[in-house]
């Protein structure tokens, strides 16, 4: 492994022997049979997902999507011996802000595309060249192209956030700014930790207890807030299987999404199902198809499926031990630092509560949409984009 601290450029380029195989395993695919009358309340249905699969093996064209993200700057530096791959977009604008932003499980760096013009040239966008970034977009250790994961400890999101201050650091940006939802929120939340008096202000999308929270008590909640108490009592109750799977046994389930490229769609389509806007009947409703199937076959190709996996497993363990109090020696030297202005965007298939999430008001910026949901850079980029342009003005 590459253990220096250089920054190499990188280019998206999967061997066609690869595009073959997944080919032909999705046309040789043993398809279960369907119990008449049922349908999304026990997984994804089978008609949905051959439609699905068929489109992927032959309508899909990886190559065209290659050199879509292949129009992105791309890299790669090794940072505590992990090899971390990220966009760094720069701005026109010379006094543009820098800032990262995180994807979250099960998404990866391509859920941003459609949002990486806007922030970085709001002037050819119809926007304010004043609220310009410079956009760095990684890969979370253990997805797409910051894998192979060989060692143990990169669930701990105390380590990731200080793997990117370091990347920031490396790129000139003393100063900057960190946005992201699901675990890439937490990684921000993170941040002004692991880079003292650097994080300028922080802005995290979907916040919620689930799923460690007890049931949210109906009675007083006006109707947005009950529908959203509603969605989160329901997902305590029916929708923590993939949960528990991966953080007890990440490598049970890896067998099945490393090998069978179905059982990887199946695990990423359920999810987007479930967490979009809830106007959307079906996930490619919700999201582009080709959007989402660049992203599932980017699972596929890097083995994400298995390594995001573990990297839930080993979360989910650091985080019941911060619970407990059982902070390691370098989590326990970390300074105490005051936290960075806030910025929380709730989409309309989120379950924050603000009365619940924010009972002192301490969060600067809240802002509420009756569109979008758990991925709002794939599902709703102007919205995404224009709360972001609003927040960070405060750190200008």
């Amino acid at each position: 492994m590459n253990t220096n601290t250089d920054i190499r450029p990188f280019r998206v380029d999967i061997p066609q022997a690869e595009l073959d195989d997944l080919r032909d395993r999705l046309t040789r695919t043993r398809w279960p049979r369907q119990i008449r009358g049922t349908g999304w309340e026990r997984g994804v249905p089978v008609d949905y997902l051959r439609d699905l699969a068929g489109y992927w093996a032959n309508g899909f064209d990886w190559r065209a999507q290659e050199k879509t993200l292949n129009g992105y700057p791309q890299f790669v530096t090794t940072i505590d011996g992990q090899d971390i791959h990220f966009l760094h977009v720069r701005s026109p604008e010379p006094d543009a802000l820098p800032l990262i932003l995180f994807h979250g499980w099960p998404g990866s760096f391509v859920d941003f595309l459609d949002a990486i013009g806007p922030l970085t040239d709001p002037r050819a966008h119809g926007g304010d060249p004043a609220d310009a970034f410079h956009v760095v977009v990684p890969s979370l250790p253990g997805f797409a192209f910051s894998n192979p994961v060989r060692d143990p400890g990169w669930g701990n999101l105390f380590r990731v956030a200080a793997a990117f201050g370091e990347l920031m650091a490396r790129l000139g940006y003393e100063r900057f700014a960190a946005q992201g939802g699901d675990v890439g929120g937490g990684v921000t939340m993170l941040l002004p930790m692991a880079a003292p008096g650097r994080v300028v202000a922080t802005h995290i999308n979907g916040p919620s207890p689930y799923p460690f929270g007890p049931p949210i008590e109906l009675d007083g909640l006006s109707g947005a807030n009950q529908a959203r108490a509603e969605r989160f009592n329901a997902a305590r109750q029916d929708g923590l299987g993939y949960l528990h799977l991966q953080s007890t046994r990440p490598r049970t389930l890896a067998y099945s999404l490393n090998d069978s490229p179905i059982g990887q769609l199946a695990w990423i389509a359920e999810k987007f199902k479930e967490w979009t806007d809830p106007a959307a009947e079906l996930p490619d409703d919700a999201v582009d198809r080709d959007r989402l199937l660049t992203g599932v076959s980017l699972y596929w190709f890097t083995g994400s499926g298995a390594s995001s996996a573990d990297m839930l497993y080993e979360g989910m363990r650091a985080y019941r031990e911060m619970a407990a109090g059982q902070f390691g020696a370098d989590q326990a030297e970390w300074p105490s630092v005051p936290a960075p202005p806030q910025g929380i965007a709730v989409f309309a298939a989120d379950m924050t509560i603000r009365t619940l999430a924010d009972p002192a008001n301490t969060v600067r910026h809240w802002s509420e949409f009756d569109r979008g949901g758990h991925f709002p850079a794939l599902e709703t980029p102007d919205l995404l984009v224009g709360d972001l342009r609003e927040f960070f003005r405060v750190a200008r």
